[in-house]
């Protein structure tokens, strides 16, 4: 850890966090450092990573602010390191970022207690505030994103209970209340049945709707199928899902064929929900739709939705500093991989289905 104060270096700090390996889970590294020190501490960005890969594991130099000077703990002294300035710099990984975050959140809410920053890189710095009506949740995002408010808004109208409830924004900032139950990342057959029938109807519900427009239209070449152009959440894998059946994380947003979202889940869920997934999501859509394609639009997504990623990925190293790349390096190339995987894999089940028609014995 780099550790400075109102613009100064410190000292230096090393130690080891055991409790998680991603480099943007910032909650116990703050927690440790306010106990040591004696302070408190925000993670301002990563300046570094030696060994590890894909946002976890090696040994990682962050940045970090504190409010006051340590009267206790051991900093080793250090040179001041070179921090060079960089034009991609957001507002939350700069020396009073958190801070100003901070403030603007206790201006419309009353804590109860200190506040946690949960989480914090390129695409967004998570604080969770505690209230006497519960955790309240404060999110900056980069302009390159969806205006995730209005994307809730959106989803509110027509959907109330699933997205989070937005309790005040700002331009690339928000407090939503909290979602309520646990992560979905060991999804149930229920939590399936919580959540994608009504992201189906909220999907259907918002087609055509002029309110769109705003969004970004991602192209990557899938038929329609008679689906229409709706909202699609863009990172719709069951890790942000709740037990609730809130989804969460709507800054990816943007305009497109609902094949794509659909692939995305897919491919997050563990292989014996799948099939019941696809069946749920193909049938929603052929009642909505009739004389709709879904099966079609899922095979052309399933490759697709890799060639999305890239689209994405790309983005997102347009616009970040330089040292937090690292978060996203191979990530274009890993995803066009993917693609022409995906897309092998559609054509050898497309030719074997062709082969047993062929093959069959007339009735």
């Amino acid at each position: 850890m780099l550790v400075e104060h109102a613009g100064l270096h410190l000292g230096s700090l090393s130690f080891e966090v055991p409790s998680s390996p991603w480099w943007n889970d910032v909650e116990p590294v703050t927690a440790h450092l306010d106990a040591v020190l004696g302070v408190t501490s925000a993670v301002l960005r990563l300046v570094s990573v030696a060994g590890g890969g894909r946002t976890r594991d090696g040994r990682v130099t962050y940045l970090v602010e504190v409010d006051r000077v340590p009267t206790r703990g051991l900093l080793l002294r250090s040179p001041d390191p070179e921090l060079p300035e960089d034009p991609l710099r957001l507002p939350w990984a700069c020396p009073g970022g958190p801070r100003a975050l901070l403030d603007w959140a206790d201006g419309l809410v009353t804590r109860t207690g200190p506040a946690v920053q949960v989480k914090t890189w390129n695409l967004s710095c998570v604080y969770r505030l505690p209230t006497a009506s519960g955790p309240v949740w404060l999110k900056a995002t980069p302009p390159f994103l969806a205006d995730e408010a209005a994307v809730v808004a959106l989803v509110a109208g027509v959907a109330p209970d699933l997205a989070p409830r937005v309790l005040a924004s700002e331009p690339g900032r928000t407090l939503s209340a909290d979602a309520g139950g646990h992560d979905c990342w060991e999804t149930t057959s229920a939590d399936l049945r919580a959540v994608l029938p009504r992201f189906t109807a909220a999907q259907v519900a918002l087609a055509g709707s002029p309110d769109l427009a705003a969004l970004r239209r991602r192209d990557v070449g899938i038929g329609s199928h008679g689906l229409p152009e709706t909202l699609l959440h863009g990172d719709f894998h069951c890790g942000n899902w709740r037990s609730s059946g809130v989804v969460l994380d709507w800054s990816d947003a943007h305009r497109g064929n609902p094949a794509l979202d659909a692939a995305r889940m897919l491919g997050s869920l563990p292989v014996g929900l799948r099939g019941i997934a696809e069946r749920v999501w193909v049938e929603g859509w052929r009642e909505a739709f009739p004389g709709s394609d879904p099966v079609a639009a899922l095979g052309e997504a399933r490759s697709a939705v890799h060639l999305l990623a890239a689209e994405v990925y790309a983005g997102f190293l347009a616009g970040i500093e330089r040292s937090e790349r690292v978060y996203h390096e191979g990530d274009v190339e890993r995803a066009l991989s993917d693609a022409r995987a995906a897309a092998g894999a559609v054509a050898r089940a497309a030719a074997g289905g062709a082969g047993q028609a062929a093959g069959a014995p007339e009735s």
